[in-house]
């Protein structure tokens, strides 16, 4: 499949799906908000290389930035998109800073107590973001001055769905520039690329940046559709998520993340929704079944089943 002709795809799915489930758009949403938290991880993970654990810090800064925007300044529900996206690129390139001057478990380690500081830092200035109880008194203006967010969710749905394209539109540019063709480079091998006297620190830096911008969106979009932020935005289970998103769907794909976290969100819901105490285990299956039998992750399926069946007619001749 081109990643060019995805976005088109996801608008077609969206649209029979909110026909089809009229009264799951909650639901829906949800999905399109982890879709462009997972999107930002493949840029950062899958093309940069980079390994992480803490993409929620990027997530609940840009979550708490539009909250209190709408609170203290403007509703407009844009003006807080920009500026979430703004707070989750500014955390990132400051931690990134740091962060990119390591490897392997330093890294991953390092990712993790950044988003613990910013959870305790949230939890602390309870005067500010609520503390336990959450950031509330979010108010949003209509989206673009006409479509008022609604209790059924159909604004928040479209508007959730609008940005996901466009972001993975502006992502799929991003990939095929010299720019993200540097970042597969590197993720390959950063002692080659930096032979060839590319600055394999800075892009990688820019990579956490934009990654980081992408995240805060999500967490923007969060908190204007919910229209409450809490200190779960941080929690690490948002980012270990995301991780196994990225994995069952393939890594470096960017229609592997979309692929990936539409089949975590459903099958959490169901398997949630029938055994809310041993859903795990369906969890686990699904990622034991990628693992093992499909690394490259579902994406690569259709391809791993093709050779199956052409491996087994020539065994069979």
């Amino acid at each position: 499949m081109k990643s060019w002709l995805t976005p088109f795809l996801v608008l077609a799915l969206a649209g029979a799906a909110f026909l089809l489930f009229p009264y799951n758009l909650a639901f829906l949403t949800r999905i399109l908000i982890m879709i462009l938290l997972v999107l930002s991880l493949d840029l950062v993970l899958g093309f940069a290389g980079i390994a992480t654990l803490g993409q929620a810090a990027m997530y609940g800064t840009g979550a708490y930035a539009a909250g209190l925007f709408a609170v203290h300044a403007s509703g407009n529900p844009l003006a807080g998109l920009l500026v979430g996206a703004f707070a989750g690129a500014a955390l990132a390139l400051v931690s990134g800073l740091l962060l990119m001057r390591t490897r392997g478990l330093t890294l991953i380690m390092l990712t993790i107590a950044v988003a613990s500081l910013c959870l305790e830092a949230a939890n602390q200035l309870r005067g500010l973001t609520g503390g336990a109880d959450g950031l509330r008194g979010i108010r949003m203006q209509p989206v673009l001055g006409l479509f008022p967010f609604d209790f059924a969710g159909q604004t928040g749905y479209w508007y959730a769905l609008s940005v996901t394209v466009l972001v993975f539109a502006g992502l799929a540019v991003l990939t095929r520039s010299a720019f993200g063709l540097s970042l597969r480079g590197i993720h390959e091998s950063p002692a080659r690329m930096a032979a060839i006297g590319v600055s394999v620190y800075w892009r990688q830096v820019a990579a956490y940046t934009i990654g980081g911008g992408i995240a805060g969106i999500a967490g923007a979009l969060a908190a204007q559709i919910t229209q409450l932020v809490s200190l779960e935005s941080y929690s690490f289970t948002i980012s270990a998520e995301a991780l196994i998103m990225l994995i069952l769907g393939g890594a470096g794909r960017l229609y592997g993340a979309v692929i990936g976290t539409v089949i975590f969100m459903v099958v959490h819901h169901v398997a949630a929704a029938n055994d809310p105490f041993n859903w795990l285990f369906v969890i686990g299956a699904l990622v034991l079944f990628v693992v093992f039998l499909v690394p490259n992750g579902l994406v690569s399926l259709p391809l791993a089943v093709t050779r199956l069946w052409k491996g087994a007619r020539h065994a069979r001749a």
